[in-house]
């Protein structure tokens, strides 16, 4: 069974299950997630906990021996296992199936991930877990679901807030989940109960956002320009170094080139992006992005590409951030041309900053 994290203390209340398996890249969820296991475990009478963790070296009989051993204190435990790779490799498979098929009521499994990829989700040893338990996924909370997501846990408080003052939180918060809980809390320790007025949250609250690559290449990827270039300008004043931003923008682009290639040619998406080795969530993100280009306008953005790292590299002369926001502006507005439906992209002379 595969659950969100939100829906995790409803299933919880109805009663608990013997395995538990939680996986993805928000570290607030995750935590809340495991300890919400953990306290529906202990209140159960699971009075007794064993940590394991699976690093190099770990022993999988361990895992075996864990779950045999009966307890001098407690007749019922927890066997709280950490994978922090998300790899279990080829003993750690056998050994997840082998205690799959051999739970019991008197033992409670939560194993720890992080994300982990197309490919183990088709696994045999993940697939065991997900039918003998319970699949609790605790993915990013996209930008657009944050605003959302913030009000959810303003209501707990006992706080709301109009749709533009969250979307002012959001945009303040953005890639740091757990500042924002942070923030949240804050304001129920600052103001009462009821509607906060948007004065109230800006002055309460910090800048907090934690930009990273990634979603600067999501925000190019999803034609978002107004995003890219403010977290373009949070990369910048964060310090964070040029030939990074640029290896993660050019990798999208030339997974995009690739893509176009094989869909002019066999005119298949789903096959070009297997071709492209395309996997996980950037798929979906590849996939709206590359019918806003065309193998031209990959290409050209390639070069350009090419060029900003002869200039890091001290090859050229000009600004270098100057040119990382040329190339990503351009190619978030790639087909997006004014008082239209987007359209195929036809040529990098094209497109200008407007």
């Amino acid at each position: 069974m595969r659950i969100t994290s939100e829906d995790l203390p409803h299933q919880l209340s109805k009663g608990l299950g013997s395995l538990y398996v939680i996986h993805g890249e928000a570290l607030l969820l995750a935590i809340e997630a495991a300890d919400a296991v953990r306290t529906a475990a202990r209140e159960a009478g699971y009075s007794e906990r064993e940590v394991l963790i699976a690093e190099q070296g770990f022993k999988w009989a361990e895992l075996r021996n864990c779950a045999q051993s009966m307890s001098l204190f407690s007749s019922r435990k927890v066997i709280d296992l950490r994978i922090p790779s998300g790899k279990p490799g080829v003993e750690g498979a056998q050994a997840l199936q082998a205690h799959c098929e051999d739970l019991n009521e008197d033992t409670l499994t939560l194993i720890s991930l992080p994300r982990i990829d197309g490919t183990a989700m088709k696994s045999k040893w993940f697939a065991a877990l997900e039918k003998h338990g319970t699949i609790i996924n605790t993915d990013e909370v996209t930008l657009a679901a944050l605003p959302a997501w913030i009000a959810a846990r303003m209501k707990k408080q006992g706080q709301s807030a109009d749709p533009d003052t969250l979307a002012f939180l959001a945009q303040r918060v953005e890639g740091n989940l757990l500042a924002a809980f942070q923030e949240i809390q804050k304001l129920a320790l600052l103001f009462p109960q009821g509607q906060l007025s948007f004065e109230q949250v800006k002055e309460s609250v910090m800048d907090v956002a934690r930009y990273d690559v990634y979603k600067l290449s999501e925000a190019m990827l999803a034609g978002d320009a107004a995003r890219y270039v403010r977290i373009l300008d949070g990369l910048r004043a964060e310090g964070t170094a040029t030939v990074l931003i640029l290896w993660a923008i050019a990798e999208d682009i030339r997974a995009l080139a690739k893509v176009s290639r094989a869909m002019q040619q066999s005119g298949n998406l789903a096959s070009a992006l297997r071709e492209a080795r395309v996997w996980g969530a950037k798929q979906k993100q590849v996939e709206r992005a590359v019918r806003r280009f065309t193998p031209t306008f990959a290409e050209r953005a390639l070069r350009q590409a090419a060029l900003i790292d002869r200039l890091i590299k001290g090859l050229r002369h000009g600004d270098v951030w100057d040119e990382l926001l040329q190339l990503g502006v351009r190619c978030a507005r790639a087909g997006a041309p004014k008082g239209g439906n987007p359209q195929p992209a036809r040529g990098w002379a094209e497109l200008t900053l407007r």
